[in-house]
């Protein structure tokens, strides 16, 4: 008797275990194989043995493979797309980042070459929805981790940031008042950009900015609070398009990771 060897085809469509069989060791019916996965062989496989594990495919079982799961993609220019299930966009003004995506998750990498990165992964179309996350982020200089998005009619940038560098970026804006929501407390900031990118090109547009007291890299965003406290300033928010959590760097660099729960 001898054992099976089997080998594991990690770049077919779908992962697969393949039992290869050596006919020279072949002395009885096939029925008769006995097969161990425990044991490893070194593969000097014969004309034969190829036409074998070729006509005998049919016994390949689909198996995930655990490498799969850890596999991600980077990207280093602007762009937007989906991956893992998730909506992903990468901005960056000058040169070039490394976002690096996985399954519910991104780590990020910029320098202060870049001018302007702002890159994350979330939903192709915003809404009131509750966000859990963990992260962390290495920085210095202008640096947030927020939750980010825009809507259309009126053109709206919005921010609900949970952590900051050494820029308070609502110092420019117009302080309006505070709103408290999942254990902090939370100031609120309107300006408006002239001329400046957005999605609908260089336009002039409203930013309305959450920005948390007590900093934090993990925990829950409960964004109706802030629409609901945004409103009642006379805030209003218009139809959603992308919303993601976001990494942004400024003049600065540092690196960050994200995931999403």
């Amino acid at each position: 008797k001898k054992a099976c060897t089997w080998v594991v085809a990690q770049y077919l469509p779908v992962p697969a275990l393949f039992c290869v069989l050596d006919l020279r060791q072949l002395d009885r019916p096939l029925n008769n194989l006995t097969f161990n996965s425990s044991q490893q062989y070194s593969i000097m496989p014969s004309f034969k043995s190829v036409l074998l594990a070729t006509a005998y495919a049919v016994l390949a079982l689909a198996a995930p493979v655990s490498e799969v799961e850890k596999r991600s993609e980077t990207i280093t220019t602007n762009q937007v797309g989906t991956y893992g299930g998730y909506y992903f966009s990468n901005y960056v003004e000058t040169g070039s980042d490394s976002l690096t995506l996985g399954t519910g998750t991104y780590s990020l990498k910029w320098t202060s070459a870049n001018t302007d990165v702002v890159a994350g992964i979330g939903w192709q179309t915003g809404a009131a929805r509750t966000i859990k996350y963990t992260g962390s982020i290495n920085a210095g200089g202008d640096s947030l981790i927020a939750l980010y998005g825009w809507t259309t009619g009126p053109l709206v940038e919005y921010y609900v940031i949970e952590t900051y560098g050494t820029y308070n970026p609502g110092s420019a804006g117009t302080h309006l008042g505070t709103v408290t929501s999942d254990g902090g407390v939370y100031d609120i900031y309107e300006t408006t950009r002239t001329n400046a990118p957005s999605i609908q090109g260089t336009a002039t547009f409203h930013q309305y900015l959450s920005v948390r007291q007590s900093k934090r890299t993990s925990g829950t965003i409960t964004f109706q609070n802030h629409i609901n406290a945004w409103k009642s300033l006379g805030l209003n928010l218009g139809t959603y398009n992308y919303q993601i959590m976001a990494t942004e760097g400024y003049q600065s660099s540092g690196s960050s990771s994200i995931t999403l729960q």
